[in-house]
């Protein structure tokens, strides 16, 4: 089934495991957190994925290539988009909300029990750095209209002059998973 959220529980029945990553702050979160609290057979959980997959953190050290140049990028961005982040079809000047635990406490939800898995060091290309890039709600290639090529075309020129050879290295964040019972 294709729909949203908000439409749970849709007669889908129950579930054992539901999971949410990367997306949960896109929702009326108190409404999917109380429907999918009910939606989960009992010993079931939800899975809340805290992953940063785009970007690494900012460090250089023992990095076997450049670093994508995440600054200069955003700078770039901006300078298309306007200094108010995007967000899709809207903006969020505050950025996204949080407080998720409060939500998830409130829906009936016990926990949570945290997961970690610590961050490695991958390689990425330039057509990876640039994917990345339009992969972000806020940098999403609908939001550049006519100037998408030439927003393209200035991307791949800064990539190129950070990393000619066009391979990068970055340490990425650890992902966490939230376990709520």
């Amino acid at each position: 089934m294709h729909l949203r959220a908000e439409d749970l529980p849709a007669g889908l029945g129950t579930f054992r495991l539901v999971t949410f990553a990367q997306s949960f702050h896109w929702m009326d979160r108190a409404k999917v957190a109380h429907v999918v609290h009910g939606m989960l057979a009992a010993g079931g959980v939800c899975a809340h994925v805290h992953a940063t997959t785009h970007q690494g953190i900012d460090s250089d050290a023992g990095l076997p290539h450049p670093r994508p140049p995440h600054s200069s990028i955003a700078d770039l961005v901006r300078a298309y988009l306007g200094p108010e982040r995007r967000a899709g079809r809207s903006r969020l000047p505050q950025g996204t909300p949080s407080g998720e635990d409060e939500i998830y406490r409130a829906a009936g939800f016990t926990g949570p029990r945290r997961i970690e898995i610590p961050g490695q060091v991958v390689t990425r290309l330039t057509d990876d750095v640039v994917a990345a890039v339009f992969s972000q709600s806020s940098s999403t290639p609908h939001l550049f209209g006519d100037e998408r090529a030439a927003f393209e075309t200035d991307l791949r020129l800064l990539v190129h002059d950070t990393s000619p050879d066009g391979v990068f290295s970055e340490q990425l964040r650890e992902i966490a998973i939230d376990l709520w019972a």
